[in-house]
C-alpha cells in the first residue's frame, strides 16, 4: 500500500478499511504545528517512532529556544534510526543480519538499552523479551499495519529467549547466539530516546522543559519554577482524565493496549507482544509509572502487561521511587502508595500521559 503520509485522517482510515482493518485512534500522530507564540514559550509538534512527539521549551530568547528544539529533535532521531527493528539499516537490524553468526559492534547509546533491557528481562522474569522480533514481523505503522501469519509466530517463538542475547560491555558488542534471531526494542527504546533529547533541551540552557512522547512524558523544572502539570489518562475508557500528576523533575511513562494498535477480525492487536506467545499481552489494559529516572521505570511497563495482576503488583512494590497505576482486564484500578494522582479538575488542554 502506497499511502503518502500527507493524506488526512479520514482518508487514511479509508485506506485501512480496505484492508478490513480499523486502527485506534491513539494511533493517529497529528501534523506537525506551529510554534507557541507566548513570549519565552516555544512548543513544537513531529512525528517520530510511529507517534507524535511534543516539546516545551520555556525561558530566554524564543529564537534560542527554537534552535535547541530543532537540535534536541536530530538527537532523537538519530537515536531513533539507530534503534529502529523497521529499518533494514538500523543497528538493531545489523545485530539482527549477523545473528548466529558475529558479534556485532554497535552504538553505545544502542548498547546501553540493551544492557536495559537484559535488566528488566532477568528482574520480570522473562516478561519483557528484547528478542521477541524473532516471533514475526508485526508493523502498528498506521499507513502499513501488519499482523504475522500463524505459522510465521509459531516458527519464530522456538528463537525467542533474552538469553540469547549476548553483550560485551568492554568489546561495545552484541550478539544474537541463533540464526533467525531478531530485536524488537520498540517497549524499551522510546523512553531513552526522549530522555536524549530532554538532555539535549537541558545541554542548550533551557531550565523548564517537557518531552511527551506518546503519552510518555520527562520533564524539568527549576525548584522555583512551577511543576508541569499533567493529565492522566483512563485505560479504561481512553477518552476520560483519571487525574493530574505534578511533575517537576521525572517521568511519567505510560503503556496501554490502546496505543499503537489495530483491529483485526473484530480482535484488538495492540504493539506490547508477549513473548510466551508472541501474540498481543492480554493482561492489563494500562500501567503508568512515575519516577525521577528513565532507568528506573523503562522497560518495566511493557513487563506489567504480560505479567498477571499479583506478580505485577509484587514487582513494584519491590522497586523503591517507583510509583505504579495498573488498570486490571477486570475493570479495577490498582495504585501504589504515594502517588500524588489529584482530581482530575481543569485538566483540559493538559499534556496527557497516555497509560
Amino acid at each position: 500500500m502506497n499511502t503518502p503520509r500527507a493524506w488526512p485522517d479520514a482518508a487514511r482510515r479509508r485506506a485501512a478499511a480496505l484492508a478490513g482493518l480499523t486502527l485506534c485512534a491513539a494511533a493517529w500522530p497529528r501534523a506537525l504545528r506551529a510554534a507557541d507564540a507566548r513570549a519565552g514559550r516555544v512548543r513544537a509538534t513531529r512525528e517520530l517512532m510511529g507517534t507524535r512527539v511534543d516539546l516545551i521549551a520555556e525561558g530566554g530568547d524564543t529564537a534560542a529556544l527554537d534552535a535547541a528544539i530543532a537540535h534536541a529533535y536530530d538527537v532523537m532521531a538519530r537515536q531513533a534510526a539507530l534503534m529502529s527493528h523497521y529499518s533494514a539499516t538500523s543497528g538493531a537490524a545489523a545485530i539482527g543480519l549477523a545473528a548466529g553468526l558475529q558479534p556485532v559492534k554497535s552504538a553505545p547509546e544502542l548498547m546501553a538499552v540493551l544492557q536495559q533491557a537484559q535488566a528488566v528481562s532477568r528482574r520480570s522474569g522473562g516478561a519483557f523479551d528484547a528478542t521477541v522480533g524473532s516471533a514475526g514481523r508485526w508493523h502498528f505503522d498506521p499507513l502499513q499495519p501488519r499482523r504475522p501469519s500463524d505459522d510465521e509466530v509459531a516458527r519464530g517463538l522456538p528463537l525467542v529467549n533474552w538469553r540469547d542475547l549476548l553483550l560485551d560491555e568492554r568489546a561495545g558488542t552484541a550478539l544474537l547466539r541463533r540464526r533467525g534471531m531478531r530485536l524488537d526494542l520498540g517497549g524499551i527504546a522510546k523512553l531513552p530516546i526522549l530522555d536524549a533529547g530532554l538532555r539535549a533541551l537541558r545541554d542548550a540552557g533551557v531550565e523548564r522543559a517537557l518531552v511527551n512522547g506518546g503519552g510518555d512524558v520527562l520533564a524539568i523544572a527549576r525548584d522555583d519554577q512551577p511543576a508541569w502539570r499533567i493529565g492522566v489518562r483512563d485505560p479504561r475508557r481512553p477518552e476520560r482524565v483519571l487525574g493530574v500528576l505534578a511533575l517537576r523533575r521525572g517521568v511519567l511513562a505510560s503503556s496501554g493496549d490502546y496505543l499503537r494498535c489495530f483491529e483485526q477480525g473484530g480482535r484488538r492487536l495492540h504493539h506490547i507482544i508477549d513473548p510466551r506467545s508472541g501474540q498481543p499481552s492480554q493482561g492489563a489494559h494500562g500501567v503508568t509509572l512515575l519516577a525521577e529516572r528513565v532507568q528506573d521505570v523503562n522497560g518495566f511497563g511493557a513487563a506489567a502487561m504480560v505479567m498477571n495482576d499479583n506478580a505485577a503488583r509484587t514487582l513494584f512494590e519491590l522497586m523503591p521511587g517507583v510509583r505504579a497505576l495498573i488498570a486490571r482486564r477486570d475493570g479495577s484500578l490498582w495504585t501504589s502508595p504515594g502517588l500524588p494522582l489529584q482530581a482530575a479538575l481543569g485538566a483540559e488542554g493538559l499534556p496527557l500521559a497516555s497509560g
